[in-house]
């Protein structure tokens, strides 16, 4: 339960730090980033958990989100994690940005050659809070999580599954319902079989018609999404499966943004600020 830090840079009076450790989880080394804000100098702060999407590491989120200086207003710490197992043994498809290293999908894989490395559910939910929780100055059990796309599904899921374990949950662009989506089905069939009920345990859309709630979730659309247009995120989806269940839910769509962290960097001010209302910092 060790971490080793590679990097620190000073931001807005706090550190962006990056690390890295042996995961027993995913059977590899991985590497993270955690910004600390200078509040965590003088005891522990809640975390917000930023899942990230296709194609990204830890590097994207922390260098083009804009997030550290409202982290720095709030007190609260922002964790990067990678978006899948690393390493030269870590099955992947080169030829796919979709499947494979990078795209870790936030699932417990079950079917070869995924099983052994693609354990990412477990690695957000478990391993790495308890970690990090070990290591520095995080406030035990208090935190939050959002994401964009991939990791907007990321954050649903684990929320909705994790009712407890986090007191806020947001998304930007969001992959609502990958049951249903090219997206999904493609990696869903890679990493968990055939059986679409078993998708179903990771299909944010799914979790809420079958009765997981939370107290409120916030979702940003950019309506120039080009995947929100090509039918990969279907917050419709969603938005219908909470109208029919009673689950809280504040869905802006915001005309004009993209699916860039343009349009993340533009709203993620809102965002953390209603995960600080949670955090009750």
């Amino acid at each position: 339960m060790t971490i080793q830090r590679i990097e620190s840079i000073k931001e807005f009076g706090g550190l962006l730090n990056r690390y890295t450790h042996g995961s027993t989880v995913l059977d590899c080394e991985m590497t993270f980033s955690v910004y600390l804000p200078p509040q965590a100098e003088k005891g522990n702060v809640p975390a917000l958990y930023w899942l990230s999407g296709l194609t990204c590491t830890d590097d994207n989120a922390r260098t083009k989100g804009g997030m550290q200086r409202y982290a720095s207003e709030q007190g609260i710490a922002i964790v990067f994690p990678d978006t899948s197992p690393r390493g030269d043994d870590v099955a992947d498809e080169p030829e796919r940005y979709d499947l494979g290293k990078g795209a870790g999908f936030y699932v417990n894989a079950t079917q070869a050659p995924w099983a052994k490395h693609y354990q990412m559910y477990d690695y957000i939910v478990e391993e790495l809070p308890k970690l990090l929780e070990a290591n520095l100055p995080l406030m035990p059990d208090v935190k939050s999580v959002s994401g964009h796309s991939m990791g907007g599904h990321g954050a649903l899921i684990c929320a909705l599954k994790n009712p407890d374990a986090y007191q806020s949950v947001s998304a930007f662009s969001p992959i609502c319902n990958p049951i249903n989506c090219d997206w999904g089905k493609g990696c869903f069939g890679a990493y968990l079989g055939d059986d679409v009920e078993v998708w179903k345990t990771y299909d944010a859309t799914e979790l809420v018609l079958a009765g997981a709630t939370v107290n409120d979730i916030l979702i940003e659309q950019g309506l120039a999404d080009e995947f929100y247009n090509e039918k990969q995120l279907l917050p419709e989806n969603f938005q219908s499966a909470c109208n029919e269940t009673g689950q809280t839910l504040t869905l802006n769509r915001q005309e004009g943004y993209d699916h860039s962290y343009h349009f993340i960097a533009t709203f993620i001010g809102e965002h953390i600020a209603y995960h600080a209302k949670a955090l009750h910092v």
